[in-house]
């Protein structure tokens, strides 16, 4: 008989248990001032991307087309710094065809550049999905023939 109480009381106890578990569970957000606490929980929002000639989003890329139609322009060797909400930071090398004397017989020249990205804005393609829409490239030493020292495109959308 002493089994079956002691078995009937811990069954009891277990009931209340879950019963106070499923209770607090349930319960709605804590009173701080009463020593409650409540987590909120942050949802991060993506990093903004660099949309390519194909329409494709990269991050961080180690290569970048700027002439999408003839390939005349591109970084290479790209290492970034910095890529977060604001703004990418980076450096590498901008190729760029001299087209002399025509762009199908001129020779590709590289050109030591810093690169920045930045004004993100929603992705006509995937709105839920941020990228950068201005270049800049400083040009520290040397630039092709007909480009400044600082050069800012406006990227495709």
């Amino acid at each position: 008989m002493a089994g079956h109480r002691t078995r009937t009381t811990l069954a009891a106890c277990a009931a209340l248990s879950l019963a106070a578990l499923a209770g607090a569970a349930t319960a709605p957000p804590g009173n701080a001032a009463a020593g409650e606490r409540t987590v909120a929980v942050a949802r991060k929002a993506p990093l903004p991307v660099l949309v390519d000639c194909f329409e494709k989003a990269r991050v961080r890329p180690a290569d970048f087309v700027l002439a999408c139609g003839d390939g005349n322009s591109r970084l290479v060797s790209l290492h970034w710094s910095q890529w977060n909400a604001r703004k990418a930071v980076g450096q590498g090398v901008n190729v760029v065809n001299d087209c002399k004397p025509y762009c199908a017989a001129g020779t590709f020249r590289s050109h030591a550049v810093k690169v920045r990205l930045d004004r993100a804005a929603s992705w006509t393609k995937h709105p839920g999905v941020p990228h950068y829409t201005r270049l800049t490239l400083v040009y520290p030493d040397g630039r092709p023939a007909g480009y400044r020292t600082v050069m800012t495109y406006t990227l495709w959308n």
